[in-house]
């Protein structure tokens, strides 16, 4: 074990052995309505859902057919979970046949422009939501923006990080100290977030429909009647013909500090490209992007994760960071498990603990830009070769073999686990540590192993694959009883997001363009002592 790793939990245990109990979660899981023939759904956002724009569980990401489901934030692992099917649930009872995509490449799609963009309302912030979303059609086209994914929202309790500040020394104000805490975990995360689509990625094929008549630099192999895949893949979802954007490869956005990460994003979202102003702006009086800079807005930078803050209504990311520090973190390298009803598992969420916590207690030297970009590329072949015997990633500079670097990881993260375990009364984290471990041992038991052996082994469309899974989950939902909220409540959320979004739409005093001016006027200003 790590000798810095030994050192923070033997000072914890001292300190406090119940210091890590009450970690904070949330779950948003992307997921496309389709049809029972598994096409598209272009139907709208069903009414009976409530407001896409103002309700708190049940929204959509890119497009109408693209449904997104927030929970609640939780302490309790399988509270979050059942909070996260009864949303499933309720969905499910009111999009008629429809069913949810049980993967993260998207089903079959005849065209990309028949993908419809998500519509908020008349409302100034409503109008602006679908406006960014066309905007990411005419930069990137629809396709890409139908992919589906989860995303794990981390926290820790305050009660934490005053222990946690007074085992490392340290004294000054709680949240400059949290807010560099997290930027921490953050560099080591990308340092090691290639061990995380290892496990989890789970889209080694998609539908031939994806590449839509375009070019792709990889040795695709057929499958079924209409489905390509790489034999090692592990996430096609991560891979470049998934969420690229070229315009942002030189961009230097660093985790350094938090007045480094924020003036690195707010240049970004500043920067004029020559390529998007060719598409305009206001093209014969009708928008077609918010702005003709590098990024529109701060969400369009792509990351495998992100520092967050809870906005105020109109408040930029960026000025929420630099106001009030970092919040919670956001992990966004997950793709929707398959094999799971909701889309990710209780044990993947208890392995994502342990492994937040292995990063978070290591030591993280400053990231630079060049090995920023060596972490990249570490990723970028697991994505497409993760299975692949004897695949070699760089560390400090050096190759090492996959397979010894992860045994080291997984050997580190252990105590942790067995730490965890006995803080919170539970076998659970050092279970989980110990079942994907066997996927280190066996690539055919990580999710993607299991996913494209099926396929192979049936020679069956991707397609064809998960919408069987999509069938099977609509009617497991459908059957089972709701765990933790109940009809009234979810009718009454609904209720109030509509009555909500019509109070937005009438406050409404000033024109479109005036309002997208103020949002981007506020200039997010940094200094050492986030409040």
């Amino acid at each position: 074990m790590g000798s810095i790793i030994h050192k923070r939990l033997q000072q914890l245990s001292s300190i406090n052995p119940q210091a890590v109990t009450g970690i904070l979660h949330g779950i948003e899981r992307e997921t496309l309505r389709v049809q029972q023939d598994g096409k598209l759904a272009l139907t709208p956002h069903p009414t009976a859902l409530g407001s896409a724009l103002t309700h708190p569980w049940i929204t959509t990401d890119f497009s109408e057919s693209l449904l997104e489901f927030i929970t609640p934030v939780s302490d309790n692992i399988d509270t979050t979970l059942a909070q996260l099917a009864d949303i499933h649930r309720f969905t499910s009872r009111n999009i008629a046949d429809e069913q949810f995509w049980a993967a993260s490449m998207p089903c079959f799609i005849a065209s990309q422009q028949a993908i419809p963009f998500a519509q908020y309302g008349s409302s100034n912030v409503g109008r602006m939501k679908t406006l960014y979303r066309k905007g990411l059609h005419n930069r990137y086209g629809s396709m890409m923006q139908a992919i589906s994914g989860v995303h794990f929202n981390f926290s820790l309790p305050h009660s934490f990080w005053q222990q946690y500040q007074q085992l490392l020394g340290q004294s000054g104000e709680l949240q400059s100290f949290i807010s560099e805490q997290y930027l921490a975990l953050i560099r080591n995360y990308k340092r090691y977030v290639w061990l995380i689509v290892y496990l989890f990625g789970a889209s080694p094929a998609m539908c031939k429909s994806f590449l839509e008549g375009r070019s792709s630099r990889y040795a695709f192999q057929p499958l079924g009647k209409g489905s390509l895949y790489l034999p090692y893949a592990t996430s096609l979802r991560m891979s470049d013909l998934g969420y690229t954007n070229s315009a942002q490869s030189s961009l230097n956005v660093t985790y350094n500090s938090l007045e480094e990460y924020i003036s690195g994003l707010h240049a970004a979202i500043s920067m004029p490209s020559e390529e998007y102003r060719n598409i305009g702006v206001k093209v014969d009086g009708e928008y077609q992007q918010l702005n003709a800079n590098v990024l529109q807005i701060e969400n369009e930078f792509y990351s495998t994760i992100r520092p967050k803050r809870t906005t105020e209504s109109g408040e930029r990311p960026t000025c929420a960071l630099a106001k009030r520090g970092i919040e919670y973190i956001e992990v966004r390298a997950l793709d929707v498990n398959p094999f799971s009803p909701v889309g990710i598992t209780a044990e993947q969420m208890h392995f994502l603990d342990v492994f937040l916590l292995y990063c978070l207690f290591n030591d993280s030297p400053p990231l630079s830009a060049a090995e920023q970009a060596v972490t990249e590329q570490n990723l970028k072949k697991v994505v497409t070769d993760g299975r692949r015997n004897n695949l070699e990633l760089l560390q400090h500079n050096q190759p090492r073999l996959m397979q010894d670097w992860a045994e080291e990881l997984f050997a580190d993260m252990m105590p942790i686990a067995t730490h965890l375990d006995t803080a919170n009364g539970s076998k659970r984290y050092s279970g989980a540590v110990k079942q994907f471990y066997l996927s280190l041992l066996d690539p055919a038991q990580t999710f993607s192993g299991q996913l494209l052996n099926q396929l192979l082994a049936t020679q069956q469309d991707n397609g064809s694959f998960v919408l069987q899974l999509s069938a099977q989950y609509r009617q497991q939902l459908m059957q089972e009883p709701y765990q933790f909220y109940n009809e009234q409540q979810f009718v009454a959320a609904a209720e109030q997001s509509l009555q909500r979004q019509h109070d937005i739409e009438q406050q409404d005093s000033i024109s479109f363009e005036q309002y997208i001016a103020e949002y981007f006027a506020e200039v997010p200003q940094c200094s050492d002592e986030v409040v």
